[in-house]
């Protein structure tokens, strides 16, 4: 029997959805602090019971009396902080998104150490990378040089930081984890969304052209929520960022497996062949070394599920189709 209470922010997007569904399906008692209302994500990964046993609080996590205050109401005594503007979102407001997210992430330790909570888990991203070209082959280390091209970058970068201070300053150890490309039902906005929409578009019977292509990490929500849940779990002293890898994949694989569950989308499905302004791969061993293996939904596996999940949801209603 565990006395785990986790406290997740952000989770109402696409891994906080999936990171519910994990815990809730454990048993495990589990809050929500989020600005936003709308459960669309997790209503179309979860049951309308598994979500009632869900205690949601709003607030803003840029306010620290509201994070103060959630940990308390909540009694969690583990911290999964996923919260923050996507990268477009950055962009189009960048004060906004310093706000959101480094503000937020000092909030989040800040409070986490006021409450005697000595550990927690964070969000980073590959985004606190540089372009391909300016690192040697083969895939990328966790401990390579920080080379960000956009705001979010910075601003993931900048909360990297912020945990090692707390941990040299006041021993609140963290893990923090960068994904890169992630899939999977809920995975609607963010700079890497595409080739889940594509996903939409093709069992809603739709053209669509995903933003992107070349080679990249691509990686089954469900399974970046496991890492996040097994790290919140793992006694860890220090403040360390790891890397989430996995297999590469070139986006004419993904477009592959989702003609094979649709067969009418063939050709229907189409991409600009521009790569991502990362490393096409990123090494995950020193993670692997703290929690294991890492959990790993074959790409065929996880993009028919994904499709299962929007088939259903649309013939339900709580999805709409792509439009043309």
């Amino acid at each position: 029997m565990t006395n785990d209470r986790f406290l997740v922010t952000g989770a109402l997007g696409c891994i906080g959805a999936w990171t519910l569904r994990n815990l809730v399906r454990e048993d495990i008692p589990v809050a929500v602090l989020d600005l936003g209302k709308n459960h669309q994500r997790l209503e179309l990964i979860m049951s309308p019971e598994e979500i009632a046993r869900i205690q949601f609080i709003t607030g803003d996590i840029s306010d620290l009396n509201v994070v103060e205050s959630a940990i308390k109401d909540s009694g969690a005594n583990r911290i999964i902080h996923l919260a923050a503007l996507q990268l477009p979102f950055c962009k189009a407001d960048p004060s906004l998104g310093a706000r959101v997210n480094v503000v937020g992430t000092v909030n989040m330790f800040e409070a986490a150490k006021r409450a005697g909570i000595h550990q927690l888990v964070f969000a980073s991203s590959t985004a606190v990378y540089g372009v391909s070209e300016e690192y040697p082959e083969g895939p990328l280390q966790h401990d390579a040089e920080l080379k960000p091209r956009s705001h979010y970058g910075v601003y993931k970068q900048a909360n990297e930081g912020t945990a090692r201070i707390y941990w040299m300053d006041d021993q609140v150890a963290s893990i923090g984890l960068r994904p890169y490309v992630v899939y999977g039902a809920g995975r609607d906005q963010g700079m890497t969304s595409t080739p889940t929409v594509a996903m939409l578009a093709a069992v809603s019977g739709k053209p669509y052209r995903i933003s992107y292509g070349k080679r990249y990490c691509f990686q089954y929500g469900d399974d970046v929520a496991k890492c996040f849940i097994r790290c919140a779990r793992t006694p860890f002293n220090g403040a360390e960022v790891f890397n989430i890898g996995g297999p590469s994949v070139s986006t004419t694989q993904v477009i592959d497996a989702i003609e094979k569950v649709e067969p009418a989308s063939h050709g229907k499905i189409t991409f600009d062949d521009v790569p991502l302004p990362f490393p096409e791969e990123v090494d995950s061993s020193a993670l692997e070394k703290v929690i294991g293996s890492l959990p790993y939904t074959p790409l065929e596996q996880g993009v028919a599920e994904t499709m299962g999940i929007f088939r259903k949801a649309l013939k339900d209603g709580r999805i709409k189709p792509v439009e043309a």
